[in-house]
């Protein structure tokens, strides 16, 4: 298993634990030039009531905490799905410059599905790796909509 795969595994884990309170499964981590992991998060709008409380908010706000700094230049973030125009401009704003992600959003998705707002001219611009554990992360989509939309088919009631 590559390390970028250890770390996507890790973030798969969290948006579990984000299903499991409620929220969209989308699970982050953030690790540095050393391989540690220093941020880790998961959804959490519904659990906290905060429209801010995605997964990649959450770890940067973590990783910069550990490290007393806004800057997170020598880091690689690995988000479960694609990150959406809020996140994508936290990213830029830490100036992460490597951002792995699993699947793709169609819907809100800020790193080529709807806009491609690393391409635009905000002064830094990751290295974008897409897909990697793609078909896990849509999975753990896909089934946490089927439950919201008809809570019976999950137990067969």
């Amino acid at each position: 298993m590559s390390d970028r795969e250890t770390y996507m595994r890790e973030a798969l884990r969290l948006a579990k634990e984000a299903a499991a309170h409620g929220d969209v499964p989308v699970g982050c981590v953030i690790a540095d030039a050393g391989g540690n992991i220093i941020g880790r998060g998961r959804n959490r709008r519904e659990e906290c009531h905060d429209a801010t409380a995605h997964a990649e908010v959450e770890a940067i706000r973590e990783a910069c905490a550990r490290r007393g700094s806004w800057r997170l230049d020598d880091c690689a973030i690995f988000v479960t799905l694609e990150p959406c125009p809020m996140c994508t401009g936290a990213i830029i704003n830490a100036r992460i410059p490597e951002l792995v992600f699993g699947a793709r959003e169609e819907n809100t998705g800020s790193c080529g599905s709807v806009i491609d707002l690393f391409s635009e001219n905000y002064g830094h611009r990751p290295r974008v790796f897409t897909g990697l554990l793609a078909e896990e992360s849509r999975e753990l989509l896909r089934e946490f909509f089927l439950e919201r939309r008809n809570p019976d088919a999950q137990t067969g009631d």
